[in-house]
């Protein structure tokens, strides 16, 4: 079955259009297990939300432990292992974005987080912010959303997304600062 990604509006639709995984799926290969977020993506409702709230959850976590530089570093191992993990669990799935993969919010989230200002209110702005692109997807995201249909094409909207994230929080902080 084909499904249309044109008509929904969010990736939280296409839990309704393919059925989720099961915790089986989940452990079944590594790459399901970091695409759908470590258990995050199979949430019943509003998965993408749920694994933006997991990569914040988990950011305080990995966060002390490395230099800016290093941080850096494991995101950009964790995008391009997230290209290949997302690629495999889509084509596992039958839906290159399927709403489970959540990998695609939580790297690019951390991103976010990283650039943040300050802990509290600015991080609460930037996971409204974030999730507000996500799902509205302004050029280009909507164009690798639509048109990119590999592991690619899903991991780079959302970090579309998260650029236009800290593009907003960087405007208000000029302003409010």
């Amino acid at each position: 079955m084909r499904t249309d990604k044109r008509r929904r509006s969010t990736k939280e639709d296409s839990i309704t259009l393919a059925s989720p995984p099961t915790i089986r799926f989940l452990l079944a290969h590594p790459a399901h297990l970091v695409a759908c977020g470590f258990g995050s993506g199979l949430s019943p409702r509003a998965p993408g939300t749920v694994g933006t709230l997991f990569a914040w959850a988990s950011f305080p976590l990995l966060r002390p432990w490395m230099s800016d530089l290093e941080f850096l570093g494991l995101l950009f191992l964790c995008f391009v292992g997230g290209v290949l993990a997302v690629h495999k669990t889509g084509a596992d799935l039958g839906v290159v974005d399927h709403g489970s993969i959540v990998w695609d919010e939580i790297v690019p989230f951390w991103a976010v987080l990283l650039f943040c200002p300050t802990p509290g209110l600015w991080q609460a702005i930037a996971f409204g912010l974030f999730r507000f692109f996500d799902i509205v997807k302004p050029q280009p995201a909507r164009y690798f959303d639509e048109k990119v249909k590999n592991g690619f094409g899903v991991m780079c909207d959302d970090l579309v997304a998260a650029g236009y994230t800290l593009l907003v929080l960087a405007i208000l902080r000029f302003v409010l600062e």
